[in-house]
């Protein structure tokens, strides 16, 4: 087992990373940048090294300062927890080459499933469904118009070296694709350095459902069940729940089936994460696969009572998993708290908390690194805390929710809290009748 980890992250996945390490006795190593020499990650790691300026360019994404951080601190593994270098192939094969082992995938692995055109290719050799589309990258927007035509409009484009919703454009109609041809391309050339587009069918009222893999050096896989992430803005996840109201136990049979396969046909190792787009009916599609711990992972382990940063751990120094499929016991809802203003299209409320109060109680967990008087940086993602209610049925758990989104006081900035809030008494959602769109029709009240 490895004796030291070096965590290259920082704010609440850096604390939850710490707090597993502690449990199993493992030292740790934060590194921050001079905006976060506040934070609690700093203050609860056993060593702690700054790694550069405030911008992430400067700081969490030089990979040079993060290995020099765990050479002069003897850190024998690299927990990259999620976003900034968590799927970077380059920084994975320079931890290898500097005998650090990385808590992740493979440089390969992150290459084959880190290009969407490349992920579909070999998922369609392992026998998992695809969405209809385009063989590879297209040509032209020639190509592109003879291919909408074939398959039918609408029709998604896609920028290969996508993320966050960028290089994304729906078309409904032939006039129009032109035009989202040429404005998906100039995005995805000033936002990854690569303008490479791909089409695929556009599924009506989808859902987003991702299925948490674990796969060890053994060539061994098991899937944790489902996780509805359907609530989105923006192509950002706003709130998840498992298991999903949508899911039936044949499907979740057939999904779960699909995702160990797609992880064993590339050997796969340590978490992972098969994300499916859901039709209306139950037929799915792959769409990517996240080759690290997702944000919302926490809903997870409550429902089956697993540690999964443990066990990407024990996968890491080469111990086998299980090998056992699980389904949920109970069911499990995280709200994602930002320093946002949701009366005010989001917009970002960096600041000082002057006041925070905590919600508790059975089945009430918070994942966080804010504390009273800590001053948010406008540097970083908005995320502050990750509310997640734990109870036997879905009622019970959004009732658990609703009174800890009222128990739950920030004072000094604007949070997502009230969209939360109200959220939980949307009939739609209440129902479990709710798809990728529903937030095109919610209006803060």
């Amino acid at each position: 087992m490895f004796k030291k980890i070096l965590i290259a992250n920082r704010g609440e996945i850096a604390m939850r990373v710490i707090r597993t390490c502690k449990e199993m006795g493992i030292k740790t190593v934060a590194v921050y940048s001079t905006a976060d020499v506040e934070s609690l990650h700093v203050r609860f790691a056993d060593e702690a090294v700054c790694i550069g300026p405030a911008n992430s360019s400067d700081s969490y994404l030089k990979i040079a300062n993060i290995i020099a951080a765990a050479e002069i601190t003897n850190a024998d593994a690299i927990h990259p927890g999620y976003g900034f270098l968590s799927e970077n192939a380059k920084f994975s094969k320079i931890c290898d080459e500097h005998d650090i082992k990385f808590i992740g995938a493979s440089a390969e692995m992150i290459e084959k499933m880190g290009d969407k055109a490349t992920a579909k290719a070999t998922m369609v050799a392992a026998g998992v469904p695809t969405i209809p589309g385009s063989e590879g990258l297209l040509d032209s927007l020639e190509e592109a118009q003879q291919l909408a035509k074939d398959m039918g409009y609408p029709v998604m484009l896609k920028a290969t070296a996508g993320g966050g919703g960028k290089g994304m454009r729906a078309v409904w109609e032939p006039e129009a694709l032109e035009k989202a041809w040429e404005s998906a391309r100039q995005e995805a050339a000033a936002a990854f350095g690569n303008d490479g587009m791909y089409m695929e069918k556009l599924i009506e009222e989808p859902r987003h459902i991702e299925i948490q893999v674990i796969g060890d050096s053994f060539g061994k896989a098991c899937h944790l069940s489902e996780r509805d992430c359907s609530v989105q803005r923006r192509h950002q996840k706003l709130t998840e729940e498992t298991p999903s109201p949508f899911m039936t136990k044949a499907l979740r049979q057939k999904m779960g089936e699909a995702a160990v396969r797609a992880a064993e046909f590339i050997k796969y190792e340590g978490a992972g994460t098969v994300e499916f787009l859901v039709d209306k009916h139950k037929n799915f599609y792959f769409m990517e696969m996240n080759t690290r711990i997702q944000v919302e992972h926490p809903i997870t382990e409550q429902v089956i009572d697993y540690d999964l940063i443990r066990e990407q751990i024990k996968v890491a120094a080469g111990i086998p998993i299980s090998g056992k499929d699980y389904v949920p016991k109970l069911h499990s809802i995280e709200c994602r708290i930002n320093a946002e203003d949701p009366y005010n299209d989001f917009r970002p409320s960096p600041g000082k908390i002057q006041t925070l109060h905590c919600p508790g109680g059975h089945g009430i967990r918070l994942d966080t690194h804010v504390y009273s008087g800590y001053v948010i940086p406008p540097n970083y993602d908005s995320m502050i805390a990750k509310l997640i209610t734990t109870a036997q049925t879905r009622e019970e758990a959004i009732n658990k929710m609703k009174r800890a989104l009222d128990e739950f006081v920030i004072e000094g900035i604007n949070t997502t809290i009230p969209f939360h809030r109200q959220l939980m008494d949307h009939p739609d959602y209440v129902a479990g009748n709710y798809t990728t769109k529903f937030m095109e029709d919610f209006e803060m009240e």
